[in-house]
């Protein structure tokens, strides 16, 4: 039985932080011997927020060069560039006919994201961004996509698309299957202050950083705001360190709890606990890590020979999608 098919991807941003790793990459490592993985590097969606491309590619190398440390296997898991697979913007134009603007305007995340970047000009490029995305899942007829809850909306926009050039165009043998969501288990992992991990405003840990960085930016972690002394009674379900340790040091739960509840364990030594469980984790990638950004130029091959496999499967979709539109 043929595996089934994911196409997940991220924009470029440089290096990866924890967040990045328990909401998607850390799945896409446990899924690659499940399915048959492509991995997008998607540097056209990062113009629909930001038009300088001046680190786009000093930024795609960052990057994947943290998903080859992390354990993704570039021979299970191809790896390329969306601007280099031209196919990703024929689609892309092809499915900008298949819905309307009001439909996209109805997109919960698009206003989520109106909102929280306080965008008053929406380009077109933005509010398409879903038809784009449904352009690199259905080029490589995903049917599977791993995501967090907020992409969920995206998804059910690529089955309508998915679901209307089927009906149009191929009514009798569908070209495009209809993917599925998988949602990731752990999605969202708090910054340092509390607040969504970003790097714009320096609340993570990096996949890259060392011990001594760790240990540094979990000492100014915010815990429960009442317990200010060793001594004093925590409460655990109110502090960022604990729910820190449910992640990386879950065998120790029980006892954390009840000390902290106790008064027994202080700040500094729960804190101290955890990013020890984040340093052992941490290792084997910085390891790892290392070997690729002494040969750089192995992560331009690898990108390289992902773009030659994934091409080739790009174009297969296309002539598909020629054929069945009598056109092109």
């Amino acid at each position: 039985m043929a595996k089934k098919r994911i196409l997940s991807g991220m924009r470029p941003t440089g290096k990866l932080h924890l967040g990045n790793y328990l909401g998607a990459l850390e799945n896409w490592i446990a899924l690659q011997d499940e399915y048959q993985n492509y991995h997008l590097v998607a540097d056209y969606h990062v113009l629909t927020t930001d038009l300088s491309t001046d680190e786009i590619y000093s930024n795609t190398i960052e990057m994947v060069t943290d998903w080859l440390a992390a354990g993704l296997d570039p021979e299970k898991s191809p790896m390329f560039r969306q601007s280099k697979i031209k196919e990703h913007t024929e689609l892309f134009l092809i499915f900008s006919m298949l819905i309307t603007k009001a439909r996209l305007e109805r997109n919960p995340t698009l206003k989520e994201q109106v909102r929280d970047l306080n965008i008053e000009n929406l380009v077109y490029g933005h509010l398409g961004y879903p038809v784009l995305q449904a352009a690199d899942i259905l080029l490589y007829k995903g049917e599977v996509v791993p995501v967090g809850e907020d992409q969920l909306p995206h998804i059910e926009i690529t089955r309508e698309i998915a679901r209307k050039f089927n009906t149009q165009y191929s009514p009798d043998s569908p070209v495009f299957p209809e993917p599925e969501g998988k949602i990731t288990s752990f999605a969202r992992l708090p910054g340092l202050d509390g607040q969504r991990m970003s790097k714009s405003v320096g609340n993570t840990i990096l996949l890259s950083d060392g011990p001594e960085i760790v240990t540094q930016k979990l000492r100014k972690a915010v815990t429960d705001p009442q317990k200010l002394r060793k001594n004093d009674l925590g409460r655990p379900e109110v502090c960022l360190v604990f729910t820190y340790h449910k992640k990386f040091n879950p065998q120790d739960i029980p006892e954390i709890e009840a000390d902290c509840r106790s008064g027994v364990l202080g700040c500094v030594d729960c804190k101290l606990r955890c990013a020890s469980k984040i340093n052992e984790i941490l290792a084997p990638i910085l390891e790892k890590r290392k070997t690729y950004e002494n040969d750089l130029n192995k992560v331009i091959d690898i990108l390289h020979d992902g773009e030659s496999k994934a091409g080739l499967v790009a174009k297969q979709t296309m002539d598909e999608v020629h054929q069945k539109m009598t056109i092109g």
